[in-house]
């Protein structure tokens, strides 16, 4: 197929000679502009499958392929090798058509600063002078929640003076404020011997690192130590100190203790957007957590997505643990990395939560665009369905049915109708079937399509582009055989949903489609399928609660149904009303109608 292509000479004598070793390619465009870079385990067959492939379902890929003016290729070791590379390349270049990070936010890091007696403090930027960084902190609010903890606990100086050995013994500062009110033991002054001091950042890192347990074990037995000695008014600050840290830690969500150092990486993958969420667990407690988006450009697998995310993540949050929890088996691993799939337990808990995470993060994401602009997300999931449906437009006016019977008792049916993609429920109609004896399902969905489209044609009312109707091939042929007769076939689409599988029938196909599960046309299909079967539910039992009181007092004549339903609520049954005297029914439903009731129930004796 590449002889048909028109492919640059440059190219094709680039395809020939490339190796067939691990490594990544780079594609460029007539502009020297970088386009794409991949990884591939055998970089031949990985590039030549761009020129070989049929295109025509891909309008992205065949435009990338006919922008290729230039080739580069580095061959690297291995797979894993590969991988990273690619990652480092991504984020150098940023090329157009690669997958990316929706996340532009530079976040913000607690530093631990490399300096006599370490300051601690909040900041955005890192520098390379041997300080600690602890991060980044996707959530800020998580970030000052440890900081306001530290405070708390540990008098450390937030100052900006040079506490050098030097400079402390010549005096050259003195106590500020902070001093004063506590916050400060005043280190400026040598009133804080520097070995007392590190120990307390010791501390502060640990606290930081999650090692919480750890900590809260120390702290205890200080106050212990204190109380055994009488020394009740050390103790009591050690108490306080010690009620910080457990009310911090009651507030981190907690898993098994023993789940320790483990990082969980969960993926939603849509049809253009996926969404991968990262937790962090350390000694059983959850002290990161984070959602990132990826555009795709080029119908990039799910496990090409988890693994650049997992790449990028790790590296960003700089986590070193040994141990990754995922929700299936990725094709590279990372050395030095246990990868664990759980199926049950408290690990397959943790990858239950990262999925939950990304759900809400997306559904907040979709939430926040629909608001920003209704109609272009409309038009998206119209222009979706209208193409996963093989329609010739879009069906922004859509029509569902749904039959509800018991066993052949009070058979209805009901429509509902859907605007681009919402209910509108001032459009829903109810309809009691009046022709069909029994239940005969496929008779009472011919005689409801006859009645609704032959009134829509009467009127002269707008078509609907798309009907639905819930159920299978009978049912289909059914709707199909009454939108002949009114001369609608080509008009209107028509399809039929089958509950079991989620299959989508079409007329004259006995072979159904089945729909991604995560795709938006579906979803919609669900949506309108259940809404009618709930609005028909409801109807067939209101009518059926409805039966007992008409045959017995709504056949009464002059009597109607919310008159019978008044005399129930007051004398509770038939028996009770037949034996009320005349007086009696006036005072509840006036005198005219308890004369008619009476005379009823007393024509006998009158006779």
């Amino acid at each position: 197929m590449s002889s048909k292509r028109n492919i640059p000479e440059t190219v094709s004598a680039i395809l020939k000679s490339i190796p067939t070793e691990p490594g990544v390619y780079q594609y460029f465009d007539s502009d020297g502009k970088i386009l794409y870079v991949g990884k591939a385990k055998n970089l031949k067959k990985r590039v030549l499958s761009y020129f070989n492939k049929d295109l025509s379902a891909s309008g992205k890929l065949k435009l990338l392929v006919k922008k290729i003016a230039n080739i580069r290729f580095i061959v690297v070791q291995s797979e894993t090798d590969a991988l990273l590379l690619e990652n480092n390349l991504i984020k150098e270049y940023l090329p157009r058509y690669n997958v990316m990070l929706k996340d532009d936010k530079t976040y913000p890091w607690i530093c631990v600063k490399n300096e006599p007696f370490p300051r601690v403090f909040s900041t955005r930027h890192v520098v390379r002078d041997g300080s600690v960084y602890f991060g980044p902190y996707a959530s800020v609010r998580m970030m000052y929640t440890l900081l306001d903890l530290i405070r708390q606990l540990y008098p450390i100086r937030n100052c900006q003076l040079i506490l050098s050995e030097k400079n402390i013994k010549l005096r050259k500062f003195k106590v500020c404020l902070e001093y004063h009110i506590g916050n400060c033991k005043g280190p400026c002054e040598a009133l804080q011997q520097e070995e007392e001091y590190n120990q307390n950042i010791s501390q502060i890192k640990e606290i930081i690192q999650g090692n919480i347990s750890h900590i809260l074990s120390q702290t205890k037995a200080l106050m212990h130590s204190y109380a055994e000695a009488m020394d009740f008014e050390k103790a009591q600050v050690v108490k306080e100190k010690l009620e910080h840290l457990e009310k911090y830690q009651s507030k981190s969500t907690i898993v098994n203790p023993e789940i320790s150092n483990v990082d969980v990486f969960s993926i939603i993958d849509d049809e253009d957007i996926a969404y991968v969420n990262f937790l962090k667990v350390v000694q059983g407690a959850i002290i990161q957590s984070h959602t990132v988006e990826l555009q795709k450009k080029l119908d990039e697998t799910t496990d090409e997505i988890l693994l650049y995310t997992i790449t990028e993540l790790r590296e960003r949050f700089q986590t070193n643990t040994n141990e990754i929890i995922v929700p299936f088996d990725v094709s590279i691993k990372l050395p030095g990395l246990k990868y664990t799939i759980p199926k049950r337990g408290d690990k397959k808990q943790l990858l239950d939560l990262s999925e939950r995470n990304a759900k809400y993060y997306r559904l907040e994401k979709e939430k926040q665009k629909e608001l920003v602009d209704p109609e272009r997300h409309s038009r998206r999931i119209m222009d979706r369905m209208m193409k996963d449906l093989r329609m010739q437009e879009q069906p922004a006016y859509i029509e569902c049915f749904d039959n509800s019977n018991t066993q052949g008792a009070f058979p209805v049916s009901a429509m509902v109708v859907f605007r681009d993609g919402r209910p509108s429920k001032k459009e829903y109609r109810h309809y009691n079937i009046k022709t069909v004896e029994g239940p005969n399902d496929y008779a009472s969905m011919e005689e409801v399509i006859n009645r609704r489209y032959t009134r829509l044609v009467a009127e002269n009312s707008p078509l609907p582009q798309l009907v639905v109707i819930d159920g299978g091939k009978g049912q289909l042929s059914s709707a199909v055989k009454e939108i002949e007769k009114l001369g609608l076939r080509g008009k209107i689409t028509i399809i039929g949903i089958a509950k079991k599988l989620e299959e989508i029938y079409f007329p004259g196909d006995s072979v159904p489609i089945y729909l991604d599960k995560k795709s938006e046309s579906l979803k919609i299909l669900q949506q309108i399928r259940d809404e009618a079967h709930r609005f028909g539910i409801t109807h067939h039992r209101n009518k059926r609660d409805k039966e007992p009181i008409k045959s017995v007092l709504s056949d009464i004549d002059g009597i109607g149904y919310t008159t019978a339903q008044t005399l129930l609520r007051k004398f509770k049954s038939v028996s009770n009303i037949s034996n009320t005297g005349l007086s009696e029914l006036q005072k509840i439903i006036g005198k005219s109608k308890a004369e008619i009731v009476f005379r009823h129930f007393h024509k006998e004796n009158n006779a």
